[in-house]
């Protein structure tokens, strides 16, 4: 009754032999050569305050800004591949559909852009 369960429990416990073995066998195998900017905290290119960011220094917004404008044009074309896939099939309706979806898309980005969001000073 199980039967057809095997292959995917073998692909799991693979998956997890590999994962626990890669994790084990990579401060054994892997190069020794520690220097100071090794062991520096990386914060995206910021050169690393010396007073901790939860107290003491104020993290640049823009960093953050930029990753929510990548997941609104990532999620703009998860929608838009479909579309462009069974254009045909939808229609007139499907048109009218895609035309509001990207012109709310590109509200947020006017408004993004009139705030400034892409200004990188």
């Amino acid at each position: 009754m199980l039967d057809p369960y095997i292959p995917l429990v073998l692909l799991f416990a693979l998956a997890f032999a590999f994962a626990l073995f890669s994790v084990t066998i990579a401060p054994l195998v892997g190069p020794r050569r520690y220097n100071k900017a090794k062991l520096d905290a990386y914060e995206c290119g910021i050169e690393p305050s010396p007073q901790p960011v939860i107290g003491g220094g104020r993290m640049p917004v823009a960093y953050y800004l930029t990753a929510m404008l990548f997941i609104l044009f990532d999620i703009e074309m998860v929608f838009l591949y479909p579309f462009a896939v069974s254009a045909d099939a939808l229609g007139l309706f499907g048109v009218i559909e895609i035309v509001l979806f990207i012109a709310t898309v590109g509200f947020a980005y006017i408004y993004v852009w009139r705030r400034g969001g892409l200004d990188w000073n």
